[in-house]
């Protein structure tokens, strides 16, 4: 383990096992590919935007500070939609066989800076079932916060619908096989190396002359059972001639 591995040598041991390596690679993508078309589920997404304005009476006028306050108040609109005020009306509702925290998980909100237009996504293995889901929250939250928030302005400006054809938002198929393929490529140089490295074997004329620091004057051919016959039949052979 102490020895030290140059590139060159790291390159040759890559070169030398390199059919090891691309069959992990290979074994990567195939892991890969079931996982993103057989195993992980796919998931759906559906948004819907909803608009929350206050109503300004004519004798209250316009000031700038209530536009702010309104502005600091949809972070707690984001709040309220992901809490169980809203969320356990939704389950009732829908009829869903889940938790408030699973529902709640489901459910992501947004909003543009210095807008009061909140944007709500919902994501789910059934695409029908997102957009039940987020227009079923947008309605609850629209009859509830009044009541919570003394909010009396609440409007849909676009509710979820489902296309003819949806494509689900994850998993990312073609990352998840990049990803696999590139962890077998780490896997594959990682095991090659380890096989060179326990392996302790001297296996060329180099090996030796940089261990032992000396050059090799000399080599001796292997002797295989091949050349021994050879060599007993020339006596016999001279044997005949005289």
């Amino acid at each position: 383990m102490g020895e030290t591995i140059n590139l060159k040598l790291l390159l040759k041991i890559i070169k030398k096992r390199l059919f090891l390596i691309s069959s992990v690679m290979i074994f990567g993508a195939v892991v890969g590919y079931i996982l993103s078309f057989y195993i992980l589920q796919p998931v759906y997404q559906a948004e819907t935007q909803i608009l929350v304005n206050q109503k300004i009476s004519e004798q209250d006028g316009y000031v700038l500070s209530q536009w702010e306050t309104e502005l600091q108040l949809i972070d707690t609109y984001n709040v309220i939609i992901k809490s169980p005020a809203i969320i356990d009306k939704v389950i009732g509702e829908l009829d869903l066989n889940i938790t408030s925290k699973e529902l709640s998980e489901q459910i992501s909100v947004t909003n543009e800076d210095n807008s009061k237009v909140v944007n709500l996504i919902v994501e789910d293995p059934v695409p029908e079932l997102a957009v039940h889901i987020a227009n079923t929250v947008a309605s609850v939250f629209k009859n509830e916060i009044p009541n919570l928030m003394s909010v009396d302005n609440i409007n849909i400006l676009s509710e979820a619908t489902l296309s003819e054809n949806p494509s689900p938002i994850k998993p990312n198929k073609i990352l998840i096989i990049a990803i696999a393929i590139t962890m077998g490529l780490i896997i594959g140089v990682g095991l090659v190396l380890t096989l060179e490295l326990i392996d302790t074997r001297i296996k060329s004329e180099q090996e030796v002359e940089d261990l032992l620091g000396l050059p090799i004057i000399g080599t001796i051919r292997t002797v295989t059972e091949k050349d021994f016959n050879i060599t007993s039949t020339l006596p016999s052979r001279k044997r005949r001639k005289k």
